[in-house]
């Protein structure tokens, strides 16, 4: 999703400066406008917004105050603005931290996938000052067809993200177990997908992802291990309140059955991996 914002940001007229922890794929970007950057402290140094686009907060924590990081080159007054999925008390927190070195956060979750941040159509779940705003605002709306304003209090974005991860988890464990059951009754796939898509049953996930079944392609647009963080998020987050989850529960535990089978690495929907006695489509060549 990263590329595609910051092509968004490029279409845009933005002065822009990219890294990536793969030297080659920052060059190639550049190419075609841009600057790229040999680390995140050579980025901060020449930006006053900064897009985190990684995975989850460890690698927010390496590209902020690693030994290559930016926090250290951010000029005071600059907006960090944090894209991950990540824990709500964490974010708010590091807020905090980015605070005491004068520097401005946004908590800003994103969803929408890659075809969609190419289009500068994701959705960002958002919440910081006022002054993080007026800084970043132009930046956001050239990535993202909505920008949510969640409040002035970091971690608010998080919270909602998490909320919506709970959902797709819960939807793909859910479409998955519902093709897993064709298959096993011998219900033609094609013709099973055809009739839950324009069915009441349907989800988003069920049409998104169970075309990936179907095509037999498990590469991975969102992995296995996703699902695994993202829910154990979800989970962390309901426990502190000692709040129930019996689905996401039940979703949790197919996506780890499914990370230690060996699909870890794969596209979420190979979740449906874990059902036995089926025959799964094959790849189409």
């Amino acid at each position: 999703m990263g590329a595609g914002m910051a092509a968004s940001l490029r279409r845009a007229g933005f002065a822009l400066c990219v890294h990536d922890v793969r030297a080659e794929v920052a060059q190639a970007f550049a190419q075609a406008g841009g600057t790229a950057c040999a680390s995140p402290a050579a980025l901060g140094a020449q930006c006053d917004v900064v897009v985190s686009v990684v995975v989850n907060a460890q690698q927010t924590e390496e590209l902020l105050f690693g030994a290559d990081g930016c926090a250290g080159t951010l000029r005071p007054g600059s907006v960090f603005v944090m894209c991950s999925t990540v824990d709500p008390a964490w974010s708010a927190a590091l807020a905090d931290r980015l605070d005491e070195r004068g520097l401005l956060y946004l908590d800003a979750p994103i969803s929408g996938g890659a075809a969609r941040a190419a289009q500068g159509q994701i959705t960002m779940m958002t919440a910081g000052s006022a002054a993080a705003y007026a800084k970043a605002g132009a930046v956001l709306d050239a990535m993202a067809a909505q920008v949510y304003r969640l409040g002035d209090a970091p971690g608010a974005g998080s919270k909602v993200k998490i909320i919506n991860q709970l959902l797709a988890g819960v939807h793909i464990a859910a479409a998955a177990e519902a093709m897993a059951l064709g298959l096993r009754e011998g219900v033609d796939p094609a013709a099973l997908y055809e009739v839950i898509t324009h069915s009441a049953g349907n989800s988003w996930m069920f049409e998104n992802r169970m075309a990936h079944v179907l095509a037999g392609d498990y590469t991975p647009l969102s992995a296995v291990d996703i699902f695994v963080k993202d829910l154990g998020l979800v989970l962390d987050m309901a426990r502190a309140s000692k709040f129930p989850l019996p689905l996401s529960s039940t979703a949790h535990q197919m996506f780890m059955q499914a990370s230690t089978a060996g699909f870890a690495r794969e596209d979420d929907a190979a979740v449906i991996k874990i059902f036995p006695g089926i025959t799964l489509p094959e790849k189409k060549t």
